[in-house]
């Protein structure tokens, strides 16, 4: 429990240090998110109204105190929608987060984020089950079948698929499984589950190709070190199959560097697949994080890197607590 509560404590901290950084830079750069609001042939007074209202005329450390407040605080378990001072919040109890009123979009930022993270989360997991996958047994049939040719097609592949950019990767599948063989959809969301799901197919590929070269190399040198094991000897000399001997104990003892990356990877796309994001047209923080960077939309901006940190945090807590499942070796020290 102490552990845990540790960890807690730091992720609460990388999460604040990230935000109150993201918010330092937000207001560093040389655009006005008022002009950009009232637009290019607004007269000065009307600006000036916005930034006004927008409370931007404030000091700076004025503004990230008021902030920090509003971003969490507490409040009525069930407000009512009347409650103008709670009408941006999203509560869990008497805890509610508010990340204020996007500038473009008119809207709370929690209800934006509301709609667009699941996407984004699917797609990550959905990327990293993929990568698992095919980097995972491409791994192991590398690693036993080391110096053969299975071997080095593995590692040569891995190789191209570090390589190559992921906007190509993701250009290549839309022309052969889209545009020739009209398997998938080649870019949007749909509207119903049938075609959520097959529109995820293909952005889930692009990042699956990408991060199963990492799996690939990791898997393959774990497993070597693990088969020259005297335990895997043991296992052999007591009748244990080639496959017994590689499923149930050397990639067992192998498997957490595949934890690490598994959650690491889940965190990381979550934030980092707008390229796919943007190729796909998959309507996910991704693609609204850069089209809020482009309206200059503050409060938009800081609501993704709320959310982006706290899953990337949120995703190494969980390795780390994951160890202690894994390995006794952790549990005791």
């Amino acid at each position: 429990m102490r552990r845990v509560l540790e960890r807690l404590a730091w992720a609460v901290f990388v999460v604040w240090a990230t935000v109150s950084t993201a918010f330092l830079v937000n207001h560093a750069l040389p655009s006005d998110p008022a002009r950009m609001i009232a637009g290019q042939q607004a007269p000065p007074a009307a600006v000036a109204k916005i930034r006004k209202d927008l409370g931007l005329d404030r000091p700076l450390h004025v503004q990230y105190v008021l902030f920090l407040r509003r971003l969490v605080h507490l409040g009525p378990s069930a407000p009512s929608p009347n409650d103008r001072e709670h009408a941006d919040c999203a509560a869990a109890g008497p805890v509610h987060l508010d990340l204020g009123r996007s500038y473009q979009q008119r809207r709370p930022v929690v209800t934006i984020l509301g709609e667009r993270a699941p996407r984004t989360l699917l797609l990550a997991l959905s990327a990293a089950i993929v990568q698992a996958a095919i980097g995972v047994t491409a791994g192991v049939i590398a690693a036993a079948r080391r110096q053969r040719t299975s071997d080095r097609l593995a590692v040569g592949l891995s190789l191209l698929g570090v390589s190559a950019p992921t906007f190509l990767i993701g250009l290549l599948l839309q022309w052969v499984f889209a545009f020739k063989l009209r398997l998938f959809p080649i870019d949007g969301y749909g509207d119903t589950p049938a075609e959520h799901a097959a529109s995820l197919v293909l952005p889930a590929v692009t990042l699956g190709v990408f991060g199963a070269a990492y799996y690939t190399r990791i898997v393959r040198d774990e497993m070597i070190g693990e088969l020259s094991h005297d335990y895997v000897r043991t296992a052999r000399a007591k009748g244990v199959g080639p496959a017994g001997v590689i499923v149930r104990h050397a990639l067992r003892n192998a498997l957490m560097p595949i934890v690490t990356i598994f959650g690491l990877e889940v965190g990381t796309l979550v934030g980092g697949a707008i390229i796919t994001e943007s190729v796909f047209r998959w309507p996910g923080i991704g693609s609204l994080s850069v089209d809020a960077m482009l309206d200059r939309d503050g409060p938009l901006i800081m609501g993704c890197v709320v959310v982006t940190s706290s899953v990337v945090v949120l995703s190494t807590l969980a390795v780390d607590l994951a160890y202690a499942v894994l390995d006794p070796r952790v549990r005791r020290a």
